[in-house]
């Protein structure tokens, strides 16, 4: 472990082996750092994290995805697997089935588009609910955003329950968020982009570039911060992860920057996050600025969020970056939940650009490649699904 430098803002960089870099902020985070002491407990002491990274292993769950973009897993131990040109896929027991729990026959996949973000309901034991958000093209050709909701049947095959909400412009072909995630509040979250129209973020009205809030059953909560409209923040520019922190529940989205500036947010109820008034380091009254940013010189393309309930790394929150190509990880003070002590990175370049990570039941931490969506290089063996487990849960 080598330090290199010590700025004036008090920002210790490091750099450890397995492509680990960690950027501390903050006096006594320094100090900690340099006893050994600046990682969450359950990874310090004479192991650290570097040896522990090193006893990791890697495992290739699934190849020749055709562009995966969400997963989650199943009561039942299943992970359902979303590929952009419309297919739900299966993995049981680290096996990929080869025929898909579903297909959405009205999605469009051109350029940043397609069958994007998935959520199992809570009670899906009982209800058999899938929620997904995905792409379609109107008789009028234009593109629209759509989030519906699915039901297993019988015979263990998804199909169309109802749509509960869409939107769109005219000429809307990038920046569509996508994720579909279930809050600890039993509410559904659903992020959208800008769809390359920056001003709409700021637009109350419109439903592009924010995150909303709904019931289950697409009805917008009584408590949403703004009356009878499914916007739960605005001002985001492309917004692809969202994860709640265990103990605090306080939500995190990661968003696309313009040009780097990627950034990490805590998401405040009614919050204007500033797109495109204000980006990363900038601020202004009446506006947020992130708790983290990839900088003015930097990208992560950051594209889905968890955070580790289990194991070795319990209570780091884990994101992917396309450009990026890494597995990003954010780690927190154990004695203040809310203040970041630590950022850093593994598998940069190892694996090209990732995806989707999640952490199932059993512990197991999951995650997609995405080589093959136009703006990487395929490898050999297509999109791939892996499994990292660490030593000791």
């Amino acid at each position: 472990m080598k330090l290199i430098r010590l700025r004036a803002k008090t920002t210790v960089r490091l750099q450890c082996r397995l492509s680990l870099s960690l950027t501390v902020t903050g006096l006594a985070a320094a100090a900690g750092m340099l006893l050994g002491c600046f990682l969450p407990e359950a990874v310090s002491g004479k192991d650290g994290l570097a040896r522990l990274l090193e006893k990791a292993e890697t495992q290739v769950v699934a190849r020749n995805l055709h562009t995966p973009w969400a997963m989650d897993c199943t009561p039942d131990g299943r992970i359902l697997l979303t590929e952009r040109p419309g297919r739900i896929r299966i993995v049981r027991e680290d096996r990929l089935l080869p025929e898909a729990w579903m297909t959405l026959g009205d999605v469009d996949d051109e350029l940043a588009c397609g069958l994007l973000g998935l959520a199992i309901d809570p009670h899906f034991s009982s209800n058999r609910f899938v929620y997904a958000a995905y792409t379609y093209r109107t008789t009028e050709g234009h593109l629209r955003d759509r989030l519906v909701r699915l039901r297993e049947g019988a015979d263990g095959k998804g199909a169309v329950d109802r749509v509960l909400l869409e939107y769109g412009i005219p000429g809307g072909s990038q920046h569509h968020g996508g994720c579909v995630k279930f809050g600890p509040d039993g509410k559904l979250y659903w992020t959208t982009g800008d769809l390359g129209r920056p001003e709409i973020s700021q637009d109350r009205s419109h439903l592009a570039g924010k995150i909303l809030r709904l019931n289950p059953d697409g009805s917008v909560p009584s408590d949403n911060p703004f009356s009878e409209s499914p916007v739960y923040s605005y001002g985001h520019r492309n917004p692809q992860g969202l994860a709640w922190q265990p103990g605090t529940r306080d939500l995190y989205v990661v968003d696309h920057g313009p040009s780097f500036r990627d950034e990490l947010n805590r998401v405040e109820a009614g919050g204007n996050y500033g797109w495109p008034e204000i980006t990363a380091e900038q601020s202004r009254a009446g506006m947020i600025s992130p708790v983290l940013h990839s900088g003015i010189s930097k990208s992560w393309a950051p594209s889905s969020a968890a955070f580790v309930t289990r194991g070795r790394l319990a209570g780091w929150l884990l994101f992917t970056g396309l450009k990026g190509q890494a597995l990003y990880c954010v780690t927190f003070d154990p004695g203040d939940l809310r203040r970041i002590v630590a950022f850093g990175e593994l598998f940069t370049g190892r694996y090209g650009r990732l995806r989707s990570v999640i952490q199932a039941p059993d512990g197991s931490i999951y995650f997609t490649t995405s080589n093959g969506d136009g703006l990487g290089k395929q490898p050999p063996g297509g999109e791939k699904l892996l499994r990292l487990r660490l030593p000791g849960g």
